[in-house]
C-alpha cells in the first residue's frame, strides 16, 4: 500500500530468522518510521544495525523518502544505541505517536 513495509532478518550463517526490520507508515505514524526487532538471543551482534542501515539507505536513496524517524521509549537503551550508530539525531520538534516516546531522525 505504501511501497514499503517489513522484512525478515535472516542469519547468513544459519539461514534462521532472527528478527525483523521495517519502514512503517499509516495512521499510527505521522511520518515513515524505521523500526527493528530481534528475537531473543540475537541481540548484541550488530544484526539490527546492519539490517536497519540497509533499509534506511534503501528508503532514503532508492525509494526517495526525504527523511525517516524512529520512536523509542526513553528506557530502551539498546535501540537508542542502534539509532545513534545509524546516525540518528534526537528530534525534539517531531510528534511521536506516544507523547512519552523519543524521536530520532535520519536524513540523507
Amino acid at each position: 500500500m505504501f511501497g514499503y513495509g517489513a522484512l525478515v532478518i535472516v542469519s547468513r550463517a544459519t539461514g534462521a530468522d532472527i528478527g525483523m526490520v521495517s519502514v512503517n507508515g499509516g495512521p499510527l505514524f505521522t511520518e515513515p518510521e524505521l523500526g527493528w526487532y530481534l528475537f531473543d538471543g540475537f541481540e548484541g551482534h550488530g544484526y539490527a544495525t546492519e539490517a536497519a542501515a540497509a533499509l534506511r539507505d534503501w528508503a532514503l536513496n532508492e525509494y526517495g523518502l526525504p527523511t525517516l524517524v524512529s520512536y523509542f521509549a526513553p528506557d530502551n537503551e539498546k535501540s537508542l544505541a542502534v539509532a545513534r550508530r545509524l546516525g540518528g539525531k534526537e528530534d525534539h520538534t517531531a510528534v511521536p505517536p506516544d507523547p512519552t516516546d523519543l524521536v530520532y531522525r535520519y536524513a540523507k
